[in-house]
C-alpha cells in the first residue's frame, strides 16, 4: 500500500507534537519531515514528494495561505490554526479539511478520513476510537465575508441557508445576510451532525424543522423543496 507522504508546518513546536502523534495512529500516513516556516519547507519539497500538508495559517514571513497560492501546483492541504475567519479562504483553495485549534482526536479522525477517500477511494474497514466522543455543547460560529468585512454569526441562530448562483443568503431569526460564496463551501464550514443538506440550494438546521413530508422540509412556515439527489440522506436523516 502506497504511504501518504506528509509534511507538517507550523511555527508552534507543540502544535507539530500533537500533529505528529496523531499521524502515528494512521499507517497510511507517512511524516517527512516537519517545519516551522514556509521557507524551511520549501526547500523540503524541492527534493522530496509531499502528497499532504497539515499547514497552520498564521505564521512569521509567509503565511499559509500565500504559501499555497505560491504553489504552481499545490498538494492536498489541511489547514490548522485557532483562526476561523480564515476558513472560508481556505476551502477556496479547495482544502481536504480545516481544524481548529486545540485539536480533538475525534475531529483529526474525520479529516484523515477524507484525505484517505481522496487517494484510495472509500475505506471499508473501520477503526475503533478508545474512548467515546465527548459531547460538544459550545457555540459554533460561522464567519462571512460582507461588505468588505468579516460577520460572525452564531450557527444556533441560522434558520436556513440559501444559494442563489454565486451568493448565498443566510436566513437568521431577525434579519438575512447575503455574501459573495458558494453553499458548497459554507456546507464545509457548519458543524454538520446539526445542519442537512436538503437541495443543491438549501442547508438546514435539522432542530429548526417544523414538519415535513417526503418533498419538502418546513422552516418558519416556509416550505422548502427536497432534491432528488438528496431524498436518500434526508430519509435517513428524519426517517422518512
Amino acid at each position: 500500500m502506497m504511504k501518504i507522504k506528509t509534511l507538517i508546518i507550523d511555527d508552534e513546536p507543540h502544535a507539530i507534537e500533537i500533529i505528529q502523534k496523531y499521524a502515528a495512529e494512521f499507517t497510511e500516513l507517512e511524516v517527512i519531515a516537519c517545519c516551522h516556516s514556509a521557507i524551511q519547507a520549501f526547500r523540503v519539497m524541492q527534493s522530496e514528494a509531499v502528497d499532504l500538508i497539515f499547514l497552520d495559517v498564521k505564521m512569521p514571513g509567509i503565511n499559509g495561505i500565500d504559501f499555497i497560492k505560491s504553489l504552481p501546483s499545490p498538494p492536498k492541504v489541511i489547514f490548522t490554526t485557532a483562526y476561523q475567519e480564515f476558513a472560508v479562504e481556505g476551502f477556496d483553495l479547495n482544502a481536504v479539511d480545516y481544524l481548529l485549534k486545540p485539536i480533538p482526536f475525534e475531529r483529526f479522525f474525520k479529516a484523515i478520513g477524507k484525505v484517505i477517500h481522496v487517494f484510495k477511494g472509500p475505506v471499508v474497514e473501520e477503526r475503533r476510537i478508545a474512548e467515546p466522543s465527548p459531547v460538544d455543547v459550545s457555540p459554533h460560529y460561522l464567519y462571512l465575508r460582507i461588505d468588505r468585512r468579516v460577520v460572525k454569526i452564531d450557527t444556533d441562530d441560522i434558520m436556513w441557508i440559501e444559494s442563489l448562483k454565486d451568493y448565498v443568503k443566510v436566513i437568521l431569526k431577525d434579519q438575512v445576510l447575503s455574501a459573495k460564496q458558494k453553499i458548497s463551501v459554507i456546507e464545509k464550514l457548519l458543524p454538520m451532525d446539526g445542519f442537512m443538506r436538503i437541495h443543491r440550494s438549501f442547508i438546514v438546521p435539522v432542530s429548526k424543522i417544523e414538519s415535513y413530508s417526503a418533498s419538502y422540509v418546513k422552516v418558519m412556515g416556509k416550505e422548502l423543496p427536497i432534491g432528488r439527489h438528496y431524498k436518500v440522506d434526508c430519509q435517513q436523516r428524519l426517517k422518512l
